[in-house]
């Protein structure tokens, strides 16, 4: 597989996988795929108010799954939505995946039709650490 292409809606990556053709592989996170952890407090206080995240136990199956899709792609696109909690989205998939900075593309488009998601591909970025870190202080 040459391209996996991660969004946050099931209905968004058929849409999508139709647009992009056989070398691109969509598949949705549903979400959020990790939180903070709701055992114990999930900020690490004395070590600097660092937040200590978990996969979600409902999310551990597809973070299996787009684990093992991610391994097998030359390139990831992580395609979450263009405001704070998509930036969080795509932050937190490429830290649960364990991607690689130089095969993961950041992309985002406002409207689901194929010049647009050509136009993200053709225009991709890195991922927006301040809009991540602005969802994670709301948290």
């Amino acid at each position: 597989m040459k391209n996996l292409v991660i969004v946050e809606s099931p209905a968004k990556a058929k849409t999508i996988e139709k647009f992009l053709g056989e070398n691109f592989v969509v598949k949705s996170s549903y979400g959020h795929v990790r939180d903070l952890l709701k055992k114990e407090l999930g900020v690490d206080i004395e070590g600097g108010f660092i937040p200590l995240y978990e996969v979600s136990s409902d999310k551990k199956k597809v973070v299996n799954e787009l684990s093992k899709l991610a391994k097998e792609a030359d390139i990831v696109w992580l395609a979450s939505d263009e405001d704070r909690e998509g930036e969080a989205i795509s932050w937190h998939l490429f830290e649960t995946l364990d991607l690689d900075k130089d095969k993961t593309k950041r992309i985002v488009f406002n409207e689901i039709t194929k010049d647009a998601i050509l136009k993200a591909i053709d225009n991709p970025r890195s991922i927006d650490k301040n809009l991540g870190d602005a969802q994670q202080a709301r948290r």
